[in-house]
């Protein structure tokens, strides 16, 4: 019916909550939605009472791939039969309009959703219709309320930067990869004992050359070279090059007849 070719190998992971879209008003924003849960590994896709009806074509070639997500999602005529099978539900909402609900960060409902998961318990998130949101009948079948704590100044998210958010939060909620790491690719992070060997030799060069000629000052010099090389993780293939620029830096004073002029200067 739509002639796509099926896009990327998705499957639900785990028992992921389900994502509800009501009354989504563009089937463009509902492809957003399903490229933006395939990143964060969601899978569930229901929809309340779309305005133009479904499927729409438009959807699939927003989806960037995560057609299957469209392939596998339903649609209901309402909150309540969207929700029905499902034991716990949160619903996004800018604005609590005066409800007296738990409120959660995505973060936090990230958090809660993960520990609902490993219970069996089967949950879902509602999104609001582009325009408006959330209204209040749509709000009462949820637990708790979900709301972003971006600029206050502006809180204005289209209805797939929602989606991301969550996905986003929900991802890494489980996610292991450490904030912070160093890529070195073919190589490895050098030890002590290979930068302590490039580090003489290029002291020994340094002293060759002159440049810690003067022996008060020469101890605080070397310690400054050690605290710039010991600063951050210098790999192995660095060391390597370094050390031959060094080695080629003295072949070149060599070869200009620098050290020859210099030892006649001094007399050496």
């Amino acid at each position: 019916m739509t002639g796509r070719d099926g896009g990327a190998d998705l499957a639900p992971i785990g028992n992921s909550p389900v994502v509800i879209l009501v009354r989504p008003q563009l089937a463009d924003n509902v492809g957003a939605c399903a490229r933006a849960m395939a990143n964060g590994g969601l899978f569930h896709l229901r929809l309340v009472a779309p305005r133009d009806g479904w499927p729409q074509e438009a959807a699939w070639r927003t989806a960037s791939g995560a057609d299957r997500i469209l392939d596998a999602a339903t649609v209901h005529a309402s909150v309540a039969e969207a929700t029905a099978d499902l034991h716990r539900v949160l619903a996004t909402c800018p604005r609590p309009r005066h409800i007296v609900k738990p409120v959660l960060t995505a973060r936090g409902a990230a958090a809660e959703l993960r520990e609902i998961a490993v219970r069996g318990l089967r949950a879902g998130v509602l999104f609001g219709p582009e325009r408006a949101g959330l209204d209040n009948d749509d709000m009462a079948a949820a637990d708790a309320l979900v709301r972003f704590p971006l600029n206050p100044a502006f809180l204005s998210l289209n209805l797939a930067q929602a989606v991301m958010v969550m996905a986003y939060e929900w991802w890494m909620a489980d996610d292991a990869t450490p904030p912070r790491r160093l890529m070195t690719n073919e190589t490895q992070v050098a030890t002590k004992r290979r930068l302590d060997n490039f580090l003489a030799h290029l002291v020994d060069q340094l002293d060759a050359c002159g440049f810690l000629r003067n022996v008060p000052k020469r101890p605080g010099m070397v310690r400054n070279l050690r605290h710039l090389f010991q600063r951050g993780e210098v790999t192995e293939q660095e060391l390597r090059t370094l050390h031959g620029v060094v080695t080629e830096l003295a072949i070149g004073r060599r070869r200009r007849g620098r050290l020859e002029a210099e030892e006649q200067e001094t007399g050496v």
